[in-house]
């Protein structure tokens, strides 16, 4: 036990490390070229830590300079979790390897790591707070723990998933990916918007790459928002907006070059796009039923669930009240997922059992 818990130790460091370091080369490199005259030399590091924090998805509350307004930054990049994900799957691998013949059980070694690394991800939140930002730590034992403990499951002997968890899976892959595509499309249809909304920003060589990995990071949040938007519901892109095929309010937006592609109107044939959520309830009978009712009941309940995880990861708050809602509405997106794949999966289920009988 004492040497799974240190060479789990080791790796959890690892596997921070990974990421700390080049967040923190930013950091200096953007911390040196502001050019403040009250900055002090922690402000990089607290920022690197920041970064960090950020990709695994814990939220911060802010109090915004110079009047301390109360702001919160809880709309983060779907992409950024991969970042920690690779470097605990990286780490634990080698931890694996480290520890051949010294564990009986793989599934303890992966809880001993994932509790390790939720120790270290909360003690670094918590010691990072400052008077302006303050990461909110108490989440991050719980986040830090279920992101550790999936990458651990996909590496060294695995286990294998239910079939059901498998299928859900498999059509909430269909749905993003699709809802991907189509946002390259738009993207290359609106590319003189986007390019505008760039060079507006005038961020430099060095800004410039960080703006191009923070839209890259924050495609899947597109795409789920256009998943939201094609199935009736829509997304916010600020406090009381809508932009929906039937509704559509918008105000000011933020200057992010991503934005460029957000519709201008209302466009009533976009709710055509809820056929393809009933197809996906069709293909989730197709691949199901052969293992019985109940595979195909838990199949859609855990897809479901997953559409609620990304929601929730896909919606909250950009800093200031203004942006005080972005992206989608977690329960109107989940009921309207749920009816629409629900009408092909009852509909394809009824035809199904009428051929047999």
């Amino acid at each position: 036990m004492q040497r799974v818990l240190s060479v789990s130790l080791s790796h959890v460091f690892r596997a921070a490390a990974f990421l700390l370091l080049p967040f923190s080369f930013i950091s200096l490199i953007a911390w040196a070229t502001a050019g403040s005259a009250s900055g002090s030399t922690t402000d990089p590091i607290r920022g690197a830590v920041w970064i960090w924090l950020g990709a695994h998805h814990i939220p911060f509350q802010l109090a915004l300079p110079p009047t301390g307004l109360a702001g919160y930054l809880t709309y983060l990049p779907i992409g950024g979790l991969a970042l920690p994900f690779i470097a605990v799957r990286s780490a634990f691998n080698r931890a694996i390897d480290r520890l051949s013949g010294y564990f009986h059980d793989i599934n303890s070694v992966r809880i001993i790591f994932s509790c390790l690394y939720a120790v270290l991800v909360t003690i670094l939140a918590f010691v990072s707070r400052s008077t302006a930002v303050t990461p909110q730590w108490y989440l991050a034992p719980l986040i830090a723990f279920l992101l550790s403990f999936i990458a651990t499951m996909t590496t060294g002997p695995r286990v294998s998933p239910s079939k059901s968890v498998r299928i859900a899976v498999r059509t909430s892959a269909l749905m993003l990916g699709s809802a991907l595509i189509l946002i390259f499309i738009v993207i290359l249809i609106h590319i003189d918007q986007v390019k505008n909304i760039t060079i507006s920003l005038e961020p430099g060589i060095f800004g410039g790459i960080l703006l191009l990995i923070l839209n890259i990071l924050y495609l899947p949040n597109a795409a789920l928002a256009a998943a939201a938007y094609f199935s009736g519901t829509g997304f916010a892109v600020g406090a009381g907006t809508l932009v929906s095929p039937l509704r559509y309010h918008l105000g000011q937006i933020p200057a992010l070059p991503l934005l460029g592609i957000v519709p201008t109107g209302r466009l009533p044939l976009a709710l055509l796009g809820a056929l393809f959520f009933i197809g996906v309830g069709v293909l989730l009978v197709h691949w199901s039923i052969s293992f019985g009712i109940q595979t195909l009941i838990q199949s859609y309940i855990f897809s479901i669930v997953i559409a609620a995880i990304l929601a929730y990861c896909a919606s909250g708050s950009l800093i200031t009240s203004e942006m005080g809602a972005m992206g989608v509405s977690i329960w109107k997106f989940v009921l309207a997922i749920a009816l629409e794949m629900g009408v092909g999966v009852v509909a394809t289920a009824a035809i199904k059992s009428r051929s047999a009988r």
